[in-house]
């Protein structure tokens, strides 16, 4: 049954793209059967909670799936967020091109996703980690406008190169612990963590370039914007949870209580919890405001995660705060993509100064957002509220440790005396209630934009701008918001609790008073510093006569400044160079003794940025001219070296 889950969505989508050769309605009910179906597969499954099913074979160490209570819950969740996109793909992809296309790699994507989070091993992890990786570039590029290819390059290029980092951290791994068991791993205790650190690291890498942690954030915001709204909802409300899928083995597991370990997550997690935000509160442009608002999202939740590792045994409130905040981020993210879809669909348009006062009028849109904006700030009563009070009060419980921890003695970081680190994480407090204040400032800014502001004069209105199957379905999704976030006990303790297992979490749970005074203060600290930053900020200096100004300064453009220049111009140069090195060893001196022996003349081949044929500026019929000097030339010529040594040796 589980391997089902992961084959039957790959299946779906090549009957889909069969289908569509033929007829798009078919193939659009059978992408939605297939999702239903597999949503269905999914409620079944939890009888099947502790189960687990090993394939010797597959890939040379096999495949090995389990099915916990935290790998079911975010089954189901991928499951139902799939068939909601699905089906409100129909009508927003309804002028689009090459939508047979669309569906058959957003099918395959959702069946590696799958593979994923039923991964039990980091190899089994990385195949479907890479596989998903690649399905889901078509989800990027699918428009094929230049900013869709541009921002799909970036995506491809984050995700091949974090990819190659994380596999040479496994093949360290392996070679240190000699399993990459999940469990297993958890119980591995080095005698080098030196060596360990390495390897943990280079997998991080890959992880967090797909869980958009600073500085491999860069894909995020423009494949956010570049792709279809339907494929954004996944990109930021799943497959960057694949991700932190990854980063939670390593840190609830490998690195399970590793102060150390926590401090790397903490300082990463707390550049991109305020970067994020910031670049969210200047962003014009909607769906680029909730991809950065993603980017900060997650810097919250691995500020949770990182809190595990400094608490230790007492990491009850961190492991069920990272769940829940995990789980309530997925969902909003569902309902405001949905919502950033209904606008464009309507509008072409994604400027907010295009789409002004689109929403006037619009009950259904109103309530959906409404629904997700109160989610994303915290608001009490709404889902997002829980995940955030148990991080914030994790920080505060770690705060209190240290605090009856002597003057002057070491804290958890030998490094650090404990007052030092009492500040330090008084400071991430603040930073995380300042951060929560600008989610609620930019919620507010999209809110005013979409349903306060007059409408352009030349916006064109249809009578009917949702289908009635689409309504329902993002009515239904933001219900969900508030539903959680009422029965906090009910709903969200069994959740927390029931996926803890997979963190390492203690057995004893705290009975938690989400309403008590102390609790709601964090939540109303950031609310009531969202209200001053948007007053006295972006109403003040982000709008001009109703116009919204775009003020980042194009130049502190991380993807421009940096790594552009980097993946385009360093690491090409380090590959021509190791391409005349195995070109030299190889052909150079076959060359030159054919030449020799012909007593013609050698002809050194000029410069060749694309790695190409070499052409010489002499032709004639030589015997040196029949020799191509390439890099895939070399190759071959070393690869051919190669066997004939191995076969001599064997001999």
């Amino acid at each position: 049954m589980l391997l089902f889950l992961i084959l039957l969505p790959m299946f779906g989508g090549g009957i889909s793209y069969v289908a569509g050769r033929y007829s798009r309605t078919i193939r659009d009910y059978i992408a939605d059967a297939v999702c239903l179906i597999e949503l269905a597969c999914v409620i079944s499954c939890y009888g099947l909670i502790g189960t687990e099913l090993f394939i010797p074979g597959v890939c040379g160490l096999g495949m090995k799936l389990k099915l916990d209570g935290f790998r079911f819950i975010y089954a189901l969740i991928i499951a139902f967020m799939w068939f909601a996109t699905t089906i409100f793909s129909r009508e927003y992809l309804h002028h689009h091109h090459n939508r047979n296309r669309y569906y058959l790699y957003v099918l395959m994507t959702f069946g590696s996703i799958m593979g994923v989070f039923l991964s039990a091993d980091l190899y089994t992890t990385f195949m479907f980690f890479e596989m998903m990786s690649l399905f889901s570039y078509v989800m990027v590029v699918q428009d094929e406008t230049h900013e869709a290819q541009r921002a799909a390059q970036t995506y491809l290029a984050i995700a091949i190169i974090g990819g190659l980092v994380t596999l040479t951290g496994l093949i360290l791994l392996y070679a240190q612990a000699g399993t990459l068991d999940i469990d297993e791993l958890a119980k591995f205790k080095p005698e080098d963590k030196h060596a360990l650190y390495i390897a943990g690291f280079l997998v991080f890498v890959g992880f967090a370039a797909k869980a958009a942690i600073f500085p491999s954030h860069i894909w995020l915001p423009t494949a956010h914007t570049a792709a279809p709204a339907p494929s954004s909802a996944l990109l930021s409300g799943l497959l960057t949870k694949s991700g932190l899928f990854g980063i939670l083995v390593l840190s609830s597991g490998i690195f399970l209580h590793d102060s150390y370990w926590g401090f790397m997550l903490l300082i990463l997690a707390m550049i991109t919890m305020v970067l994020g935000a910031v670049l969210a509160v200047f962003s014009v442009n909607i769906k680029r405001t909730l991809a950065c608002s993603s980017m900060s999202q997650l810097g919250f939740i691995l500020t949770g995660v990182s809190m595990q590792c400094f608490l230790g045994v007492n990491n009850d409130l961190a492991v069920r705060g990272t769940l829940l905040y995990m789980i309530g981020h997925s969902l909003i993210k569902l309902v405001l993509f949905l919502c950033a879809g209904v606008v464009h669909m309507n509008t072409h348009k994604l400027n907010l100064n295009d789409i002004k006062g689109f929403g006037k009028g619009k009950p259904v849109l109103m309530f959906a957002f409404i629904m997700g904006g109160l989610g994303l700030m915290g608001a009490p009563f709404w889902n997002g509220y829980l995940g955030k009070t148990l991080v914030h009060e994790s920080i505060v419980e770690h705060i209190h440790e240290l605090v009856h921890i002597a003057r002057g003695s070491a804290g958890t970081l030998s490094f650090m005396s404990a007052s030092s680190e009492l500040l330090m994480f008084k400071v991430c407090e603040w930073l995380f209630l300042i951060s929560g204040g600008l989610t609620t400032a930019y919620v507010i800014k999209l809110f005013v934009a979409l349903f306060i502001m007059k409408p352009s004069p030349d916006m064109h209105q249809k009578d009917i701008y949702l289908s009635l199957h689409n309504s329902f379905v993002l009515m239904f999704s933001a219900l969900i918001l508030p539903v959680i976030g009422i029965f906090t006990h009910s709903i969200g303790d069994t959740i927390s609790i029931m996926g803890a297992s997979f963190m390492n979490g203690q057995d004893h749970h705290h009975i938690v008073n989400y309403f008590s005074f102390e609790n709601l203060e964090g939540s109303f600290i950031s609310i009531s510093i969202g209200i001053i930053v948007y007053f006295l900020f972006i109403r003040r200096v982000l709008i001009k006569r109703e116009t919204y100004i775009d003020l980042w300064p194009e130049k502190l453009n991380i993807e421009n400044l940096f790594f552009r220049p980097v993946i385009g111009s360093i690491l090409p140069f380090i590959g021509a160079l190791f391409a005349r090195l195995v070109d030299l060893i190889t052909a150079g001196p076959v060359s030159l003794m054919l030449s020799h022996a012909s007593r013609i003349k050698f002809i050194r081949p000029p410069e060749d940025k694309d790695f190409g044929y070499y052409h010489d500026e002499e032709k004639g019929d030589t015997i040196s001219s029949l020799l191509p000097s390439s890099l895939a030339y070399g190759l071959v010529t070393f690869a051919f070296g190669l066997l004939f040594v191995l076969a001599f040796m064997m001999m």
